[in-house]
């Protein structure tokens, strides 16, 4: 009698079995060399492609720093290309300030030198008023004992309050171009008269030009 596991209708058939293992092993091999063939390009091992994007910026850094370079306004209102930025002012030598600057009274010296005037409605100083930022620096590096006020006006134009504060923007907007020069806190101190005080009196552009200032003082 045949034993149950050896029946032919009951056990595998032998050929069967073999067909699809052959099967099985024949399609895992030509994954494996489909596989290979697409790798076999790529090295792993090499280092990964890195763009150089400081290339050519020496040039460039080099102009930044040119007068005239930075649009930004010192006292932080709108930008443009004739306001004085931290670039254009922080190239002057204070270690030894002319003899005008180291003598005699601010109070003394003429507009031109201690006045800085605005457009309508700003508190940018302009580059035009760079030598008056310098004087001034000048002025207080001759004696760190001196002290200066920085006085804002403004002409009639809007309320007193918002004059009030438009002065006072004035104010430290010289400030703040007085000190990227090395200009100490202890010795200047921004103060604003809004439209109180006036330098010229008049309702037309001329007198309100005048006024549109911020004057640098002597502080007793």
């Amino acid at each position: 009698m045949i034993p149950s596991h050896l029946h032919p209708r009951r056990g595998p058939n032998a050929a069967a079995v073999l067909r699809r293992r052959t099967g099985r092993g024949a399609l895992l091999g030509l994954l494996a060399l489909a596989l290979a063939a697409g790798c076999s390009t790529v090295r792993l091992d090499a280092p990964a492609p890195v763009e150089d994007r400081m290339a050519g910026r020496g040039s460039a850094a080099a102009g930044a720093t040119a007068p005239g370079a930075s649009a930004s306004g010192v006292g932080g209102g709108a930008a443009g290309a004739g306001s004085l930025s931290e670039s254009q002012v922080a190239s002057v030598d204070l270690a030894s300030p002319s003899g005008e600057a180291a003598a005699g009274s601010l109070d003394a010296q003429p507009p031109e030198r201690r006045v800085v005037y605005f457009d309508f409605d700003s508190f940018v100083v302009k580059d035009e008023y760079r030598p008056v930022i310098e004087f001034g620096a000048g002025y207080l590096a001759a004696s760190r004992e001196r002290r200066i006020l920085v006085e804002g006006h403004t002409d009639d134009r809007g309320g007193r309050e918002y004059n009030l504060a438009l002065g006072q923007k004035r104010a430290d907007a010289v400030v703040r171009a007085l000190q990227l020069l090395g200009v100490q806190e202890s010795q200047v101190e921004a103060v604003s008269y809004g439209e109180e005080r006036p330098a010229a009196a008049g309702t037309d552009e001329a007198a309100w030009a005048r006024n549109r200032r911020a004057e640098l003082k002597d502080r007793r």
